[in-house]
């Protein structure tokens, strides 16, 4: 085991769940931690529950936010040199009996968290993070979801998904090949985890353990979590997402490597 390469981390959805959860965990590491949100109330109250070093409120699905942010937190912490793009939603949609105007509104919300935001933030710390002599580190969480689209309930969170896994792989391959291998590109899948994130559900609480076998605690997914970032694994995979992220490499990785013109 090594330590995490890095000494200050932002987290994106830190004022609760597994942003919290992450937030809590590099804390213990002795890394200074600022969590960035939506509701200034929340990421106070976060903030002095688990002792971050400084809270940002950022909504992510509003870039225009986001150049003011880099900013202000680059500025205030030039040694910042993690990201974790973690904040994101999941709306229940259904194209057939959802009202068009309603189905559009979710959609864009969950496109411009999801998507727009981990883009935006990334892009706008690159230079940055290339002029840290140690190196830096992106960390996006996705979802098992991105690998195989179960839940047909969530047809644009899983598009989402699918988009932060495949611009996890692509990030990280022409940072290697431009030379900027000390910019790590981490990506963790979740599978159902006991949060809120399902809040917007007719059953929210359909997540827990005690209504899904396959769902993980906070806490489990944590002790998996930390074992990989401490590892240096550059896909980690908690619970059931083991054997399908396994599975997808196992089929796909190697090709991606050929085509692209990697190994």
């Amino acid at each position: 085991m090594s330590d995490l390469p890095f000494s200050c981390a932002v987290v994106t959805g830190g004022g609760g769940g597994l942003g919290k959860a992450i937030a809590s965990y590099f804390l213990s590491k002795g890394k200074k931690v600022i969590i960035a949100g939506r509701t200034e109330a929340t990421l106070r109250e976060t903030a002095r529950e688990i002792g971050a070093t400084d809270y940002f409120v950022l909504d992510t699905g509003v870039t225009s936010q986001i150049p003011p942010f880099i900013d202000a937190v680059t500025k205030k912490y030039p040694d910042l040199d993690c990201l974790v793009n973690n904040a994101g939603v999941q709306r229940p949609l259904h194209a057939l009996n959802d009202a068009p105007a309603d189905y559009l509104q979710k959609a864009d919300q969950e496109i411009d968290i999801n998507i727009r935001g981990p883009m935006h933030l990334t892009l706008g710390l690159l230079e940055h993070f290339k002029n840290i002599p140690t190196g830096a580190m992106v960390i996006n969480v996705s979802s098992i979801l991105a690998f195989v689209p179960f839940s047909v309930i969530n047809p644009v969170y899983n598009g989402t998904k699918a988009w932060l896994h495949f611009w996890s792989m692509t990030l990280r391959s022409q940072l290697s090949r431009a030379g900027y291998e000390k910019i790590k590109v981490v990506e963790i899948a979740p599978p159902s985890v006991g949060t809120d994130l399902h809040r917007d559900r007719e059953d929210p609480d359909d997540n827990k353990k005690d209504k899904n076998p396959n769902a993980l605690s906070v806490e489990e997914f944590m002790e998996v979590v930390s074992v990989g970032l401490e590892r240096g694994d550059e896909v980690i995979a908690p619970g059931m997402s083991e054997g399908i992220v396994s599975k997808w490499y196992e089929d796909f990785g190697g090709l991606y490597e050929r085509l692209s013109g990697g190994k």
